[in-house]
């Protein structure tokens, strides 16, 4: 029967997921800039800080961090050549019709509205940022999954932009009347993993 001593303690998978991404090259600022360009121009006074804080705050997601953690364990499996025939070639060469690493980096996006599914369809195609250096067809290393899992990360901080930006707007505020660490109010409740 499962226990829960067997349990791994959010912190630690929080922290196992921003291990992963800084491993395979990607930065939370990295991603923040993503979300900067998505989000400057319907944001007065929206800075690189608050989106920063923003994509910290999706990082704290249990589904995200799984996604994370399962994404780029399957790339580094796959540049090893350790994945089965013919599962490794399918994610070495990035195929097309392999829907599978969309797949798992929408699932972390419906969390965070329609807005954040269209958004990180529009950062699917357009490659911005990161994305492109990731985007194992023109890109060096097996980032099948990761590619797809910074453009979901983005997607869903960017939400989270949109929708503080309609309650700043009920408070006749916009980004230059609040800190970046009031971007994510969910940080001040007891017992969050941040």
């Amino acid at each position: 029967m499962w226990q829960r001593e067997n349990r791994v303690h959010s912190k630690e998978v929080y922290e196992a997921a921003k291990n992963a991404l800084e491993r395979r090259g990607v930065s939370v600022e990295d991603i923040a800039k993503i979300v900067l360009e998505m989000q400057l121009a319907y944001n007065d006074g929206l800075t690189l800080e608050h989106c920063v804080e923003s994509v910290d705050s999706v990082l704290t997601k249990r589904e995200m961090q799984h996604a994370i953690l399962v994404g780029v364990e399957l790339d580094e499996l796959a540049e090893k050549k350790q994945l089965s025939k013919p599962l490794q070639q399918i994610v070495e060469a990035d195929e097309g019709l392999f829907g599978v690493d969309e797949t798992i980096a929408l699932g972390s996006v419906f969390t965070y509205g329609s807005i954040a599914v269209t958004t990180f369809g529009h950062l699917d195609k357009n490659k911005i940022g990161v994305i492109k250096k990731l985007d194992t067809k023109s890109g060096n290393g097996i980032h099948t999954f990761l590619d797809d899992l910074v453009a979901s990360i983005a997607a869903c901080a960017s939400s989270r932009i949109a929708h503080r930006t309609r309650d700043l707007e009920e408070h006749h505020e916009t980004f230059k009347d609040i800190s970046p660490e009031e971007v994510a109010p969910e940080k001040n409740v007891e017992g969050t993993t941040t």
